[in-house]
């Protein structure tokens, strides 16, 4: 289908930056998206949405215009317990607590405020141009992405017997690439992930007397070392897995052997096999030396499962023509398979239709060409230029749209 893309005012550009700006310094920790809420739902009325809550603090908007089919469109809004450091006069100083009481500094991190705000820009343009286009858009602003509870919340609160049905699910992120680009993979597109907690039980005592202990803290640094010949001694070169352990917490005091130490997993895959292949010897590992020591089984507990992102290929390919259009076959690139993972896939799955996921930049052309490292999503530094970057976003997410309901 071909359409013609409706233009950016310069009023709803500034507009959509000074949104971007209040999203930017005021961020919300995953599941706790109220206000990003309440300011959603007020956005997505006043072009004539239909809104409910969904999931919590999920935005479920229905843009209805005549007959025609339904495209669903997601936008995840959660932000992330790091302290910014971007010098930016927006920067965000907002603290949040944890769910474990914690408190914590919030940054949008990961860019979901210009998925937000690249949304709400695609759906002021359809509703200024209902000429254009016949059918229903459904907009899902969706939280807790990052901690991988958002989609499976909206799930269970009936997303799908409250909104209507779409024939295909659509979804954006940026990332350290150029602004002005965006790249998509066909296939198996964001890995799997499972995270775990790990509870390492010893037995606590002064530390002039070790041998009255078991040393939970010596312990687990054995697991931790061994566990990482686990994918270079035990799946072939050929597949791909990662395993990642980045926190490590265990003691009070120098002198004081403590009875636990608590360790974290993170573990990656593309491949539904390996993944449980990796599992099942990090299990092993983790009791075999709990075992050596003579220690009792350590707790495992599950903290989250990322479901793999798969892009249809039909669906891709076809997406892939639309967006060059859009931005120039120049500024569509193919993107390999990438180890970082989303719950957008739950989406589609749930009601079995085919999902796009695709990725645009944020990054300027010095910052791209330059020698210094390009902060990534995650960084206290991660900081997308407002310009060709909102633009993009919005422009790719109006033609992914368009090009199920524009009129031929």
């Amino acid at each position: 289908m071909t359409t013609t893309l409706p233009e950016i005012p310069a009023e709803l550009r500034e507009d959509l930056h000074s949104l971007y700006r209040h999203l930017h310094g005021a961020p919300e920790l995953s599941m706790q998206e109220h206000a990003t809420a309440e300011l959603i739902r007020a956005r997505m009325e006043a072009l004539g949405c239909e809104t409910f809550v969904c999931g919590g603090t999920g935005v479920v908007a229905v843009m209805r215009n005549g007959e025609g089919p339904v495209v669903g469109f997601r936008a995840d809004t959660d932000a992330l317990p790091v302290a910014e450091d971007t010098g930016l006069d927006y920067a965000s100083t907002a603290r949040g607590v944890l769910p474990d009481g914690t408190e914590v500094p919030v940054m949008h991190a990961c860019g979901h405020d210009t998925h937000i705000t690249s949304a709400i820009g695609a759906a002021t343009l359809l509703a200024g141009d209902r000429e254009a286009w016949a059918g229903t858009v459904v907009f899902l602003f969706q939280p807790g992405e990052e901690t991988a509870e958002g989609a499976l919340a909206m799930l269970r609160d009936g997303l799908w017997d409250r909104a209507p049905r779409p024939e295909i699910v659509y979804g954006q992120h940026v990332w350290p690439g150029r602004a002005g680009q965006v790249e998509i993979t066909s296939g198996p597109a964001m890995a799997m992930a499972d995270g775990w907690k790990v509870t390492v039980r010893g037995r606590g005592g002064h530390g002039s007397r070790p041998e009255d202990t078991i040393d939970p803290v010596v312990l687990a640094a054995h697991m931790v070392v061994r566990i990482q010949s686990i994918v270079s001694r035990e799946i072939p070169a050929q597949q791909a897995a990662v395993i990642t352990i980045a926190s490590f917490h265990a003691g009070l005091k120098e002198n004081i052997i403590p009875a636990v130490a608590e360790f974290t997993v993170n573990v990656r895959n593309l491949d539904t096999d390996v993944r449980e292949q990796v599992l099942a010897a990090l299990r092993r590992v983790i009791g075999a030396e709990a075992l050596a020591s003579g220690a009792p089984e350590p707790r495992i507990d599950e903290i989250y499962t990322f479901p793999l992102l798969v892009n249809d290929p039909a669906e891709t390919e076809a997406l892939r023509g639309v967006l060059g259009a859009a931005l120039g076959e120049e500024n569509v690139l193919d993107r390999p398979a990438q180890m970082g993972s989303e719950d957008f896939g739950h989406l589609p799955d749930a009601i079995g239709v085919p999902g796009v996921y695709w990725f645009f930049g944020g990054m300027s052309d010095e910052a791209v060409d330059g020698e210094a490292p390009v902060p990534t999503n995650h960084s206290p530094f991660f900081a997308p230029v407002l310009e060709p970057t909102l633009s993009t976003g919005v422009t790719a997410a109006v033609s992914a749209i368009l090009s199920r309901v524009g009129n031929r």
